[in-house]
């Protein structure tokens, strides 16, 4: 898809539907920097949006920022514990940062819980 004929390319949209759109067609397209630019806002504006919040911590991952990734999903499992994907990629966030003990109880729980 051409960026040049969505609506939205002159400036980011307002509205936070067309918010979600858009990030989520920046992270399929493989721009995991800019989608987390969106989708900290959307994060902010609404801080229960479990959805909003994964995807963040993912593009957060997928542009080795594992930092911002880590912090995203321990919030995100603070309030959902049992979320299996999200301990999943907490693991592997560890990993990628060589903190292999920590993330094996992430890894072990996730596999427990069918991720």
């Amino acid at each position: 898809m051409n960026l040049e004929i969505l609506p939205w390319t002159a400036g980011e949209p307002a509205d936070p539907a067309a918010r979600w759109e858009r990030a989520t067609y920046l992270f399929d397209s493989g721009d995991h920097v800019a989608a987390s630019r969106l989708l900290v806002e959307l994060a902010d504006a609404e801080p229960d949006a479990t959805a909003v919040r994964l995807l963040l911590a993912r593009a957060y991952y997928h542009s080795a920022q594992l930092g911002r990734a880590e912090s995203v999903l321990r919030e995100l499992l603070e309030q959902t514990p049992s979320d299996g994907y999200a301990h999943l990629l907490l693991g592997r966030t560890l990993q990628r940062r060589s903190r292999h003990d920590e993330a094996q109880p992430h890894l072990r729980l996730a596999s427990a819980l069918g991720s």
